[in-house]
């Protein structure tokens, strides 16, 4: 994974819109060329002259696209529903399947089941364990049914044709390095995590980033993590803890924004105010907060959820036989990373459309 990625103007290595199936990228000049007869047989059908067939925004080949998450008890699981369900009314020539989802790996393996024994063109999944459900990845490989892998991997990459996703290690990296800056020049500067589930991976690379991150500032020393569970409640509780363990501290990373939610309200009731806080994800509560510039909230480190917007926009491609505009391949990429933006108040406006509730 990318461990110093160059931020773009929007943030993202691939996002939405620069990923996008029907974003054509074409050369204009002043002195068209006429058309002849090879430039009329390719114009309808989004190629040009020495380029790949481009999947663009009018109707191809109807595809129909088998889509497999986890329960949507998290208001990042709910976007990327969201999100899914948005970007597939788009397109005219695309049926999507969509599962009821689970956080059971056993449910959440038949519901992939059913989706594979319906025959759907390519599927789509957002495992609740990525190594749980590597056997029926595997399987709908085999089968001829093309797998796009969203965000949490699986364990072998056999099981996929493309995978999209965060940057977990560059979300700790960044939020770090955000930290770091503003505690560069003051001396004996301490910090503490309020981590996520340490059970999962994707925790252990944010905090690793983090870590890496701040060992650029000699200054600074971390002081204390606690994990939570990606809630409001347990945000709530493990923070207080640590308010109550921490008398001094100046800077606060949190994984999640929902449990941020919770942290900020423990950090409320104890009256504090003498330290920095940075989220995590991207909710339109933390960015709402960040552009009020009310609280100790300072910063959140996204983890787009329009990731499943362009799994959607990359499965139609797909099942198409096409590419995707802006890029010279032939084929899809086996893999894209999204890039973690760093929001603060003065870019919090360019990036308030995407913040999920």
């Amino acid at each position: 994974m990318p461990q110093n990625p160059i931020p773009s103007r929007r943030g993202l290595l691939f996002g939405t819109a620069a990923v996008s199936a029907g974003a054509l990228l074409t050369a204009c000049t002043s002195n068209e060329p006429k058309k002849t007869k090879d430039t009329e047989s390719t114009e309808n059908t989004g190629t040009t002259g020495d380029q790949a067939p481009i999947a663009g925004d009018k109707p191809g080949k109807a595809v129909t696209i088998g889509f497999a998450g986890p329960q949507a008890d998290h208001g990042w699981l709910n976007a990327i529903n969201d999100n899914a369900r948005s970007r597939a009314k788009k397109y005219d020539d695309v049926t999507l399947e969509i599962t009821e989802g689970s956080n059971d790996t056993a449910a959440q393996i038949g519901q992939v089941q059913t989706l594979i024994n319906k025959k759907v063109d390519v599927l789509v999944i957002l495992p609740a364990d990525g190594k749980a459900l590597t056997q029926i990845g595997l399987q709908a490989m085999r089968e001829g049914i093309p797998v796009i892998n969203l965000d949490r991997v699986f364990a072998s990459p056999q099981a996929y044709r493309c995978w999209i996703g965060g940057d977990n290690y560059g979300m700790g990296l960044n939020a770090g390095r955000y930290i770091g800056e503003r505690l560069k020049d003051k001396a004996d500067a301490k910090v503490i995590e309020l981590a996520g589930v340490d059970s999962l991976e994707l925790t252990k690379q944010r905090t690793q980033g983090f870590d890496d991150a701040l060992k650029n500032y000699p200054n600074i020393k971390k002081v204390a993590r606690q994990a939570a569970d990606f809630t409001v409640e347990s945000g709530q509780a493990r923070m207080a803890q640590l308010l109550q363990a921490q008398s001094r501290f100046d800077a606060l990373w949190n994984h999640d924004d929902d449990q941020g939610v919770g942290a900020l309200r423990a950090i409320a009731q104890a009256g504090r105010k003498d330290f920095l806080m940075v989220g995590g994800a991207g909710a339109k509560s933390a960015m709402d907060a960040i552009k009020a510039d009310d609280s100790v909230l300072k910063a959140t480190v996204l983890y787009p959820p329009t990731m499943a917007a362009s799994a959607i926009d990359i499965a139609r491609a797909v099942a198409q036989g096409k590419g995707i505009g802006g890029m010279s391949e032939l084929e899809i990429p086996a893999s894209i990373t999204l890039y973690s933006a760093v929001v603060t108040k003065d870019n919090v406006d360019q990036y308030l459309p995407t913040g999920f509730s």
